[in-house]
């Protein structure tokens, strides 16, 4: 029976780059060693890193214009740090909307002051905040683009003289936007792009010049930019499987024909939530998020109708957070429209059942 993966991460990823990726750990590219034996220096990897970092600046239309992506490690909670301890001088701005950013904001502390410009906790984040001011003279903005947890996600993101930087772990490459407003994104593979142990960073050339104190090489961002991405041993097998990701998301015509299936598999599904009163969203409708749909079910005995259900049609990963409870639809880049519409008629069943 075919699985339908929702799971919040790491993701589900397409069948043609597991079968690549997989084939590569036996033997890649006809060499008779495997990708996860062969040197990191060697020019067989070197030449993935390059394309990989090349191919993430041309999928976030960066290329030629004075940005770096690097391949680190550590998942997005070390660029919690790593971005405060480069770039946080004395006081930074923060958009508080769950459970990441409160994280990124605790680690920030230990190195300078940590203004939350705005929150959506009053409401267990179940919206982005709007309408705040930004004040002039920050080090930077730092926001989170989606929330995995909570279902919310930035439809628009703020005017500031100071850099912006962005957390976009759960919706990076999956729509369109001006990524040239940002100065610095990061995000973990392991969301929308590959297997866990690999995080994109994309920075910005010229923010590089605004750090003002001594950091270790290791979570010094020039260290690895001097370095291209190659500092220390990387993680070769998720940035493999990655580049084989962004290959594939090229294949399917980049990020704008990518969003238009992102967004029918998202209406598919809230179209269903909103018509069925079994069922009741989490997020505030305007600020729902299209990777990851939160959800609950009104009459408590259908619960374990719907669980059986969904375990019956195949569907893994539909539990929500422990901090939120309920439901959560996780819909990647890589899931099929056929996944969603198991996942809508077993959600339209349960409201004739019940």
């Amino acid at each position: 029976m075919k699985k339908h993966n929702f799971s919040a991460g790491p993701c589900i990823l397409p069948k043609s780059v597991l079968l690549q990726a997989a084939e590569a750990v036996q033997d890649l590219d006809g060499s008779g060693l495997s990708l996860i034996e062969i040197s990191h220096r060697s020019p067989a990897f070197v030449s993935i890193m390059e394309e990989a970092r090349s191919l993430a600046l041309e999928m976030l239309g960066l290329e030629g214009k004075g940005y770096q992506a690097l391949f680190l490690q550590g998942g997005a909670s070390t660029q919690f740090l790593m971005v405060a301890y480069n770039f946080l001088n004395t006081r930074g701005g923060y958009v508080n909307t769950g459970t990441w950013s409160s994280k990124a904001m605790k680690e920030a502390g230990f190195f300078g002051e940590v203004l939350e410009l705005a929150s959506s906790k009053d409401k267990n984040f179940a919206y982005i905040p709007k309408g705040y001011t930004i004040p002039e003279g920050l080090d930077y903005v730092h926001l989170t683009s989606n929330n995995t947890i909570f279902g919310t996600q930035f439809k628009e993101f703020p005017k500031t003289n100071s850099p912006l930087i962005c957390d976009m772990s759960s919706d990076i490459f999956s729509r369109e936007l001006a990524f040239s407003q940002f100065d610095l994104i990061y995000a973990g593979a392991q969301k929308n792009m590959g297997p866990a142990g690999a995080t994109l960073v994309v920075v910005k050339e010229e923010l590089l010049d605004k750090m003002a104190r001594e950091v270790p090489s290791m979570l010094n961002y020039k260290t690895h930019v001097s370095k291209d991405s190659m500092f220390n041993t990387p993680p070769v097998f998720p940035v493999y499987t990655s580049l084989l990701t962004l290959r594939w998301l090229k294949e399917q015509g980049g990020i704008a024909a990518i969003e238009e299936v992102n967004e029918r598999k998202a209406n598919l599904f809230y179209s269903e939530l909103d018509l069925n009163p079994v069922f009741t969203g989490f997020a505030e409708k305007e600020d729902r998020s299209v990777m990851n749909a939160t959800f609950d079910i009104t009459v408590d005995e259908l619960k374990p109708v719907f669980e059986k259900a969904c375990e019956s049609a195949g569907i893994n990963g539909i539990k929500g957070h422990r901090s939120v409870g309920g439901y959560r639809a996780s819909m990647y880049n890589a899931l099929g429209m056929d996944s969603v519409g198991v996942l809508v008629d077993i959600m339209s069943e349960l409201e004739r059942k019940g």
